[in-house]
């Protein structure tokens, strides 16, 4: 998607090369385990990060359960997992400061990383996901 586009409301960063789920998480399947965090979207909605509860690595996590629970100075939501699969990695970082999501959604603020199950989960593209926050 070029820029003259104009098709991302408050320009928001929707990188193209992500899959996305409608309760605003990004999928990162080019890798293995999958890296899976929120959008700036996400991030914008819930202000500023102040607590981050992480699973414990091996736990087991299907598509649709919360899986992190996120609090900010404005509320408290859960992270629902698009897919399942088998948590590998959570992002200590994040953990020990949760605003590096706010500050890079896409970058250092990504949240686990789950081995996934074969399944096939149902993402959204980049420009899917654009409407939806339109």
């Amino acid at each position: 998607m070029n820029e003259d586009d104009n098709e991302q409301p408050l320009n928001l960063d929707i990188p193209d090369h992500l899959e996305y789920s409608e309760e605003h998480v990004w999928v990162d399947r080019s890798v293995d385990p999958a890296i899976i965090g929120i959008t700036e979207y996400a991030a914008d909605q819930l202000g500023e990060l102040v607590f981050v509860d992480m699973p414990e690595p091996g736990s087991r996590v299907e598509a649709g359960d919360e899986v992190v629970e996120l609090e900010s100075s404005k509320a408290v939501q859960p992270l629902i997992s698009p897919v399942a699969g088998t948590v590998r990695y959570v992002n200590h970082d994040v953990a020990d400061d949760p605003s590096v999501v706010n500050g890079d959604p896409y970058g250092e603020g990504w949240i686990l990383k789950i081995e996934l199950d074969d399944d096939e989960p149902e993402l959204l593209s980049a420009d899917e996901y654009a409407k939806i926050v339109k």
